[in-house]
């Protein structure tokens, strides 16, 4: 379901994007633009509040991969006045420095919303599911 004006549906696309390439660049800086400041992360370990929070989680959690592939693609987007509804599903190719290459897949339930600075992610909810080939 896509539902709302063109144009911030756009926008969030180009956000799902960008949160895409900073994964894919390992940019810290760049990844944590795509948060709103008092943005929530949830995920199997845990809820992380906080942009400054999510980003040091990230970048700790980043130096235990020698790459990541990571893609996405959006569900749904549906606005309501400045906040949307998402569902964005995603692909990874995670390579550990310890351990065996895997495959994820994933789906994150997200919320987000206009600032000042454009369409930033207010909360993701992410659940993963390991591929085994």
């Amino acid at each position: 379901m896509f539902e709302g004006p063109e144009g911030d549906r756009l926008s969030i696309r180009e956000l799902i994007d960008s949160y895409s390439d900073a994964v894919m660049r390992g940019d810290a800086d760049a990844w944590g633009a795509t948060w709103a400041e008092d943005g929530i992360w949830q995920f199997r370990s845990g809820t992380i509040s906080g942009r400054a929070a999510i980003v040091e989680t990230w970048t700790k959690a980043m130096t235990g991969f020698r790459s990541v592939v990571f893609m996405a693609f959006p569900g749904s987007i549906a606005l309501a006045g400045d906040t949307a509804t998402i569902v964005t599903h995603t692909f990874e190719h995670l390579d550990p420095v310890e351990g065996a290459p895997r495959f994820q897949a994933g789906i994150y339930q997200d919320v987000a919303r206009r600032t000042a600075d454009g369409w930033r992610f207010a909360r993701r909810t992410f659940t993963s599911r390991e591929i085994h080939l």
